[in-house]
């Protein structure tokens, strides 16, 4: 029997400096690690630790993984420090990722916030992949400043290409510059006068607790039931495989049950934003 808490190791191919404290990951791991979008991984710093990301390449790319990472406490400090060739850690697949079934002839509306663009790149390249699958896509991006736009070349020159019957993009910062001729304001304000059709829609959710939050709130008060938004709620994550007790949330543990859950099954749990 593999051991689960053995990582399968991985070379650094390229390292990609997304914005001041966000870099991009390109991970040639030994052997391949199938997994769905939604899904998240452990990667291991030798000699530092480790800590779980959901990759933020297309599941249909088998020889990479890409992982986008903030700079925000020990790993992803000594992760910043690494360099093309350097060797990490991958373990997983783990968590049940997006039910990409449920959202089959449906409208999907996507909200995401800063570093949560990472997963929903991922399930964004997994839908435009079998757009046919899906009636349209509305994409909603909201980031601090334009410096803090993670994937500038593809969230600004290469998806506004899409077809626009297909995919609609909302993008937004809270704050411009003298650069900035797009939209300013909090991501919830791309959610005004929105062209979709709420009932026959999904709407999915990433970025922190406080943006998810607030639009979370903003979807139920345009008319979204709970069952119809899908969070992502990568909290308290440790060992992955439910072991560890770490990020209970209610009856449920985050990495086995989750990462995604529909906001029915959590919403009435204490702390569930903290």
């Amino acid at each position: 029997m593999k051991n689960p808490y053995l990582p399968v190791s991985a070379e650094i191919l390229e390292v990609i400096e997304e914005t001041p404290n966000i870099k991009t990951f390109v991970l040639k791991p030994k052997e391949e690690i199938p997994f769905r979008t939604g899904q998240f991984m452990e990667l291991t710093v030798p000699g530092i630790g480790e800590a779980p990301f959901t990759p933020s390449s297309s599941p249909q790319v088998k020889e990479k993984l890409d992982f986008t990472v903030m700079n925000a406490g020990k790993v992803t400090s000594a992760l910043h420090k690494a360099k093309p060739s350097d060797k990490v850690g991958v373990r997983g697949p783990y968590g049940a990722g997006y039910p990409l079934d449920e959202f089959k002839g449906r409208e999907v509306l996507i909200v995401g916030g800063g570093v949560g663009l990472a997963p929903l790149r991922s399930f964004f390249l997994t839908l435009i992949e079998d757009i046919k699958l899906y009636q349209k896509i509305t994409f909603c991006y909201g980031a601090r400043t334009p410096s803090d736009i993670v994937y500038k070349n593809l969230v600004m020159k290469e998806w506004p290409k899409l077809d626009k019957k297909k995919v609609a993009l909302r993008l937004t910062v809270d704050a411009g510059d003298k650069t900035w001729k797009g939209k300013v304001g909090l991501v919830t304000t791309t959610l005004d006068n929105l062209k979709v059709d709420i009932g026959g829609s999904v709407a999915v959710v990433c970025g922190p607790p406080i943006m998810m939050k607030f639009t979370t709130f903003k979807l139920i008060d345009l008319g979204y039931k709970p069952e119809q938004i899908y969070l992502s709620m990568e909290k308290n994550m440790s060992c992955g495989i439910g072991k560890c007790g770490h990020c209970m949330m209610g009856k449920y543990y985050v990495c086995k049950d989750g990462p995604v859950f529909t906001y029915d099954k959590i919403k009435d749990l204490p702390a569930v934003w903290d």
